[in-house]
């Protein structure tokens, strides 16, 4: 298959997926709700001490992306199983990745529209002033939110055949998230307060690593998780 029909094919699932995001609003507006509601309920728990507040954002934030992020990831394959529709979209000809990279883009656009709802929230709530290194800040978010995506859409997969994929999908994707959390939460609180110490970079430079691994051993091991 030629490249140009390869991406077209990629293009075609994504767009499907984001139209029946778009038409079901329910969804998306019940993962910003949950994000928000995060946001909310650890900063009435941490109190009104600012200094604690701002040391607080990052991991919260996180863990408001986490929770609400697998929400999207349920969805990803819950349409085509309910209509019967997998099958069909198995037997197209063509490589099973491009299945995972239109889903993949479709999940990180759901997640990058979330995130650019509750982080501006985060800032406020938690009194974050944007810091003047934004642009690096903005890279941790984005390499964090490629490698969770991946991730979650990877293991979605594998769940979606299963009668309990709402409480398998979390068992198994939150061990693996581990280290690009914990590098991605250090990485922004890093930055967040000016990155004095200057650990920011190696941080940088690990999310880049997970994220290489994660996609490209996704891609490769897809074909074998959905025909499973």
């Amino acid at each position: 298959m030629s490249t140009g029909r390869t991406w077209s094919r990629v293009a075609a699932i994504a767009a499907k997926d984001l139209t029946a995001e778009r038409r079901a609003k329910a969804n998306i507006v019940a993962v910003t709700s949950l994000g928000a509601l995060i946001l909310i309920v650890f900063g009435f728990a941490i109190g009104p001490d600012a200094a604690t507040l701002r040391a607080s954002a990052a991991g919260i934030l996180w863990l408001a992306v986490l929770f609400s992020g697998v929400l999207t990831f349920h969805r990803s394959y819950q349409i085509e199983l309910e209509g019967g529709a997998l099958e069909t979209l198995l037997l197209y000809p063509g490589e099973r990745w491009e299945i995972f990279a239109g889903k993949f883009l479709a999940n990180l656009v759901v997640v990058l529209l979330v995130e650019a709802i509750i982080i501006p929230l985060a800032l406020v709530l938690y009194h974050v002033d944007i810091p003047s290194g934004w642009p690096a800040l903005l890279s941790v978010v984005l390499l964090g939110t490629l490698g969770f995506v991946a991730l979650g859409t990877f293991y979605a997969a594998m769940a979606s055949r299963t009668r309990s994929k709402e409480v398998l999908l979390p068992l198994l994707l939150y061990p693996m998230l581990v280290p690009l959390l914990l590098a991605a939460s250090e990485g922004s609180a890093a930055l967040l307060v000016g990155d004095p110490m200057g650990d920011a970079r190696a941080w940088l430079r690990l999310l880049i690593a997970f994220d290489v691994i994660f996609v490209l051993a996704s891609l490769l091991v897809f074909e074998h998780i959905i025909e499973a």
